[in-house]
């Protein structure tokens, strides 16, 4: 698997994925998703606070920003 594809989706070696067979295709789908754990910082061109997951992260669903403001203080 292209190592940009293991990166943009957060994967590591060992992850479990399921496999499908469609229409002489193979689909690899991830088993679970990986968390990991959110950090606000300071945006350097900006400098107002950002909510990070680091460098090359799947983009956060709006579900993800709900869940995760939940326990902001």
């Amino acid at each position: 698997m292209p190592s940009r594809v293991r990166h943009r989706l957060g994967l590591q070696p060992g992850d479990s994925l399921g496999v499908e067979l469609e229409g002489g295709r193979i689909i690899l789908t991830p088993r679970k998703a990986r968390t990991r754990k959110a950090r606000i910082i300071k945006d350097p061109l900006t400098g107002f606070p950002v909510l990070t997951f680091g460098k090359g992260a799947a983009p956060l669903t709006s579900q993800q920003v709900k869940d995760i403001l939940a326990d902001f203080p």
